[in-house]
């Protein structure tokens, strides 16, 4: 899919997720602003996510097959600029925390038994997909 789609993709979602429609294929989705590893300009991505508890939310880096999506590289490349939206919420700051070993096969199954294309889309690829928790800074 070439950027332009992408980017108009993304702002046609950003726009639902301001107006307080924050779902998209049966999934809740947030805005996740991040900013570029190298530019440092502001970005902002809507992302499926899945609730860890009261107050953190989990997120899964799986587009593309070869690398990770740019939102995760800006997102561990520069976490101190990290927030969310959630619809009819302002912006919060958040922490990532990329999950591992048990910590993150235990949210890995939540995931997948809430929406199992999960699975089917890991399968595709010969990469794992990082599952990040971000918390309120």
């Amino acid at each position: 899919m070439s950027r332009w789609v992408q980017h108009r993709m993304n702002a046609r979602m950003s726009r639902k997720i301001r107006g307080g429609r924050g779902t998209f294929m049966g999934m809740d989705v947030l805005i996740l602003y991040t900013a570029g590893r190298r530019s440092g300009q502001a970005r902002q991505t809507p992302v499926a996510w899945f609730a860890d508890g009261a107050d953190a939310w989990l997120v899964v880096a799986s587009g593309g097959k070869t690398r990770h999506p740019d939102w995760h590289l800006n997102l561990m490349g520069r976490p101190d600029r990290a927030s969310i939206e959630l619809p009819g919420r302002g912006a919060v700051p958040v922490t990532p925390h990329v999950l591992d070993g048990a910590e993150r096969e235990q949210a890995w199954q939540r995931i997948t038994a809430a929406q199992p294309r999960y699975a089917k889309y890991q399968r595709k690829t010969g990469r794992e997909y990082p599952v990040v928790r971000l918390t309120p800074r």
